[in-house]
């Protein structure tokens, strides 16, 4: 007796239930050609060749899926790095900066527009990025969470750099160098160098980093508030010299050049501050520091730094 595979049987036979894709290689039915329905013996004969066109088949689905896939691509990417495409597209870069800390970010004359060393810097990047400065006065204690949570794109306010900062955000190409230095009065040839300050006394705010410096050489310090403090004890000759800034001192130097006082030893060790970014901002660090290459090359730096210290502190 002659066994034929019709409909369903016909799955079974093959081992599967239909599916769409299959349709063209297996027909559940012969094909009308007058020659009846298939026999077992012809159907075994013909599954090499159904095979491999089912294998054909199979390949063409998965070379579809493939091309499909590559076509959801940029949707991988969307999560990259668009530090730079974001200021772009608004036609913006927000900077944060203190308002408050002269002469890098302040308002002239308490309540005039917005000024300082930090900030002519900064709109002088974003004009080489091609975009708006738009600036952020804050508080300093909250500037790294404002650019944690994306309030702003990144910080011009004299951030200096150092590891536990590297740790956790990018910062440009550094835009100032400093150090520390010891201002005594300009007739006062006593003191040369750092290790002169053994027993002289200094005057210091005791929470900055330089009452350490003092200590760590030896003087006697006296507590200050801050620098205009210091600075007038020392024009006095009650104390003898105070260790501070270069920068602090440039400042007061240009706006005061009849005070009496001058640089008696500077410290070996370099201070840079530079711009800040979240970390994975690559781009935006990569065109910045570039803005800033061309700045120090076409003079624009060294300008805006002889305007406020009389000198060029940004090399």
């Amino acid at each position: 007796m002659r066994e034929h595979f019709w409909g369903d049987e016909w799955w079974r036979a093959v081992g599967d239930r239909p599916h769409s894709a299959f349709l063209s290689v297996l027909p559940c039915r012969p094909a009308a050609t007058g020659h009846g329905p298939v026999t077992k013996m012809a159907f075994m004969k013909s599954l090499p060749t159904r095979r491999i066109a089912l294998s054909a088949t199979l390949a063409a689905v998965a070379l579809a899926l493939t091309a499909c896939g590559g076509g959801s691509s940029p949707s991988s990417t969307s999560g990259g790095d668009t530090s730079l495409s974001s200021i772009k597209s608004k036609g913006e870069i927000v900077i944060a900066t203190e308002g408050t800390y002269r002469p890098f970010s302040f308002h002239e004359n308490g309540a005039g527009p917005l000024t300082g060393f930090d900030v002519e810097i900064a709109q002088a990047v974003a004009g080489k990025l091609g975009v708006k400065a738009t600036f952020q006065e804050t508080q300093f204690d909250g500037i790294f969470a404002g650019l944690d949570s994306k309030r702003f794109d990144t910080i011009a306010n004299q951030i200096s750099i150092n590891p536990e900062r590297t740790a956790k955000y990018d910062f440009s190409a550094p835009y100032t160098i400093s150090n520390g230095v010891v201002v005594t009065k300009s007739d006062n040839n006593s003191i040369n160098s750092f290790a002169d300050l053994k027993g002289k006394t200094t005057a210091q705010s005791l929470t900055s980093n330089f009452y350490k410096m003092a200590v760590d050489a030896g003087a006697n310090v006296q507590s200050v508030e801050g620098w205009a403090q210091a600075a007038t004890l020392v024009r006095q000759g009650r104390v003898d010299a105070t260790v501070n800034d270069k920068l602090t001192y440039l400042d007061y130097a240009k706006s005061t050049p009849d005070s009496g006082l001058k640089i008696a030893a500077e410290t070996t060790d370099k201070t840079q501050s530079a711009m800040v970014f979240r970390k994975g901002s690559a781009e935006l660090k990569a065109a910045v520091d570039k803005a800033l290459t061309d700045l120090r090359a076409d003079g624009t730096l060294a300008k805006i730094s002889q305007k406020y210290f009389g000198a060029d502190v940004t090399k």
